[in-house]
């Protein structure tokens, strides 16, 4: 199989991602991705190439758009950051306050802060049924009813599918607006990205659809419900192609169905690399970018069972070492998200620069797998990093 046509742009010191991004193609079993990199708010690399449907033999275009999974929680976290800065909501306030049904079976003692980092032990949502993952009503009354796995703040673990409804009905309950419509006028739209929670029929129409991959750890786990994830994630309907479907792609579900692209998660992180502002855009407050970025735990996840460093609605680099954590940078501030499969967004305020990765083709193992590992060490050899 001959290696496909990498298109984009990138500057001449970025060659050796360009190269990378080659590779993958030609021996890591890339069927079809995008990667894009900003270095001190500019836009030095934009490549994208493969194919969006293989059997179609459709190619990837420059527009084209992809499910990027638990990138979305990142950008919900964000939405519920704007708040924050803006003063309508406060850190530390008991969730609570917003949202007055949180307080049951002993939750009243749980805090903004609290379901940001990962620390209010909600992470199964037992009182939905299966198959009410993208009812938002069902949903949110269950995380209200449920009771938390430990006390406030004395653990923390990743919120796989819970997370993107505790920030999104707090955003909700304090602005008004649903976290997809608060996420497109308040973010997207004004940064010109191209990333949305809840797809129209013509953005479907750009959508390259997942290739699943039976080596993919986590999403076997998420099958099975004898796991904890699989427990978390019985909400899922369960007819086939779930992710690929019309129902999945247009459901308000900020835990894990954004779509977009590496060139618009790379334009956001963009933005909190270059102390909040891109393009003269405010996007966050440089004070609550070093707030978020604070470990609230280390060690090992409650849920999966996996060594990570969390901050505030984001991952903390573990680099060197990717068996006790993400490697994003050697800058242990630096912060981000993956995605199921391997899709990533992050960026390193110390170094000013910000990185995406959004692929079709699932990887292998727990992580973000080979491909993005490669892209990027690649994108820190060419920044100097490594």
């Amino acid at each position: 199989m001959s290696t496909p046509l990498i298109h984009g742009v990138f500057d001449p010191e970025f060659v050796g991602l360009r190269d990378t991004f080659a590779e993958n193609f030609a021996k890591r079993g890339e069927i079809g991705a995008a990667v894009c990199v900003y270095k001190d708010g500019r836009k030095v690399a934009d490549l994208w190439g493969g194919a969006v449907d293989p059997k179609a033999g459709l190619e990837w275009g420059k527009d084209t758009i992809v499910n990027m999974m638990s990138v979305t929680k990142s950008m919900a976290a964000l939405c519920l950051w704007r708040l924050i800065d803006r003063g309508v909501v406060d850190l530390d306030s008991p969730v609570a306050a917003y949202w007055p049904e949180f307080a049951q079976a002993g939750k009243e003692k749980i805090t903004i802060r609290h379901i940001l980092g990962g620390q209010g032990g909600l992470m199964y949502p037992d009182h939905a049924p299966v198959g009410s993952a993208f009812d938002w009503e069902v949903m949110t009354d269950a995380i209200a009813r449920q009771e938390p796995e430990w006390p406030a703040g004395s653990k923390g673990a990743y919120h796989s599918v819970t997370q993107g409804f505790l920030l999104g009905e707090v955003v909700r309950r304090a602005d008004g607006r649903m976290v997809n419509l608060f996420l497109k006028e308040e973010i997207m739209d004004p940064l010109g990205a191209d990333f949305t929670i809840g797809l129209s029929d013509e953005q479907i129409t750009r959508v390259a659809p997942i290739i699943p991959n039976a080596e993919s750890v986590t999403a076997q786990q998420m099958l099975d419900p004898s796991t904890k994830l699989g427990r978390a994630w019985r909400v899922m309907p369960a007819f086939a192609e779930r992710v690929n479907s019309e129902a999945y792609r247009k459901a308000v579900f900020p835990s894990g169905n954004g779509h977009g692209n590496a060139r618009a998660i790379a334009r956001v992180y963009g933005a909190l690399a270059n102390g909040g502002k891109l393009d003269g855009i405010h996007v966050l407050s440089a004070d609550l970018i070093d707030e978020l970025r604070k470990p609230a735990w280390e060690g090992t996840c409650d849920l999966t069972e996996r060594q990570f460093r969390y901050g505030l609605g984001f991952f903390l680099s573990a680099y060197p070492d990717r068996k006790y954590g993400l490697h994003f940078s050697p800058n242990k501030r630096a912060f981000g998200h993956p995605g199921v499969g391997g899709a990533l967004g992050l960026c390193d305020p110390e170094a000013n620069f910000s990185f995406s990765y959004s692929p079709n083709h699932m990887c292998s193992g727990a992580g973000v797998g080979d491909r993005c590992e490669a892209l990027v060490d690649a994108t820190l050899e060419c920044i100097g990093l490594i």
